[in-house]
């Protein structure tokens, strides 16, 4: 067989024709990348976003708030509506010593904050300094409620961001300014700039909060409390101690406890259990559809490279007619199903950063993917790029330069 320069010109041609399947290929790797990317960075910061709504508030809290009976009980009819007292707080730390901290709380929902010329609507609350363990504070200016301005019955405050926004708009520390809430005057102790949206009554950016023996007097509630706050020791899990909760609340308010409506229980631990377990199930979803892509894309570099070989047969036989080794034509053929998946991917990483940088400005979160998870992306990639490249390179390292020729 003589080969001449139309030979060698079509196999130039046939590597031309190559490398635009190669683009094409190419691109299916390129976004199944992004696609694994930009879903991981995305589920990222939109799990940042939710946990911001859940910032400050303790995950292992109990909110109890008292409500109507739904049973008869002892000859007392249904319907009959009952309060907490002071004397709960004791009894539950006494009854369910796995408790850690039982904050009793005064809420106002429709409240008002003036100061000079200016008003703003507020949730007033008034709590205990426990409190600050159920809704954790992040205080800009000033102090937090505590022990003694209960105890002494001080005239002070908290309040929010939000608040604090509307009432001195021109900003500086407030802390010592007089506001009108209700029918008194309370001094400004500290401003609260946790911007959380889960919370009690109002969230913490619309809140004012006052000692509670404060609020007692200020909404005339003698010794009855609204609500209850309890969190857990370490490692109690909350849903294990409602029952309890529910047969001390029961005996000494004269319920039947297994009247669920007589007592609401709102239990936060299962708010974030189910958060979590709705990213779990996304993270596995977006991990499914990635490497579902991904996988899709290396299938089109193997028969993209199955091609390839096909069509230089008589490239892959000349060179072994003057003398190449069946290793270096595998190791070609790997090598480029390897760069092929490597520059592609490496765009893909690139696409995806830019993107989510763009969607960072818009919802002002975090959404980027992590330095290893790139990392472990490119590996990925050349784990694929050689399994994508095995199969035609073995079709080629078999390749005897007399078939070669008899194609030709």
């Amino acid at each position: 067989m003589r080969f001449d320069i139309d030979t060698y010109r079509e196999i130039a041609d046939s590597l031309v024709r190559n490398k635009r399947r190669s683009l094409l290929t190419g691109f299916g790797v390129f976004w199944g990348l992004f696609m694994l990317l930009f879903l991981i960075g995305g589920g990222a910061g939109l799990k940042e976003l939710l946990a911001n709504n859940f910032s400050g508030f303790a995950n292992n809290t109990v909110i109890l708030i008292s409500s109507n009976t739904s049973m008869p009980y002892k000859g007392l009819k249904e319907g009959r509506y009952w309060s907490f007292e002071y004397k709960d707080v004791e009894r539950l730390r006494q009854m369910v010593p796995e408790l850690d901290v039982v904050a009793p709380m005064i809420s106002a929902w429709s409240g008002s904050v003036a100061y000079e010329s200016r008003t703003s609507t507020a949730g007033v609350k008034g709590i205990t300094a426990d409190y600050d363990k159920v809704e954790t504070s992040k205080m800009k200016y000033g102090r937090y409620i505590n022990e003694m301005d209960v105890e002494q019955e001080r005239k002070v405050c908290v309040i929010g961001k939000d608040i604090y926004n509307e009432l001195f708009p021109d900003g500086g520390d407030p802390c010592g300014s007089y506001v009108e809430v209700g029918s008194v005057h309370l001094q400004i102790i500290g401003v609260d700039f946790n911007s959380g949206n889960m919370s009690i009554n109002q969230r913490a950016s619309r809140s004012v909060c006052m000692p509670i023996s404060v609020a007692s007097k200020l909404y005339h509630r003698g010794t009855t409390v609204d609500i209850l706050c309890l969190t857990g020791k370490s490692g109690v899990k909350m849903t294990t101690l409602e029952d309890r909760m529910r047969q001390v609340m029961a005996r000494q308010h004269n319920f039947d406890p297994k009247d669920d409506q007589a007592m609401l229980i709102l239990n936060t631990q299962q708010i974030f259990s189910i958060v979590d377990n709705l990213f779990r199930g996304l993270n596995f979803l977006i991990w499914l559809v990635g490497l579902g892509t991904l996988l899709a894309g290396a299938i089109g570099v193997s028969n993209i490279m199955m091609v390839t070989v096909k069509e230089r047969t008589v490239e892959i036989g000349i060179r072994r007619a003057i003398g190449a080794l069946p290793q270096e034509i595998l190791m070609q053929i790997i090598l480029e199903s390897v760069s092929l998946t490597t520059i592609a991917g490496s765009f893909g990483i690139v696409f995806s950063t830019l993107m989510l940088r763009g969607l960072e400005m818009i919802a002002k979160s975090t959404f980027q993917i992590g330095f290893w998870t790139a990392i472990v992306a490119m590996l990925l990639l050349v784990v694929l790029g050689v399994i994508a490249g095995l199969a035609p390179a073995l079709r080629a390292m078999h390749i005897k330069p007399v078939d070669a020729m008899r194609d030709e």
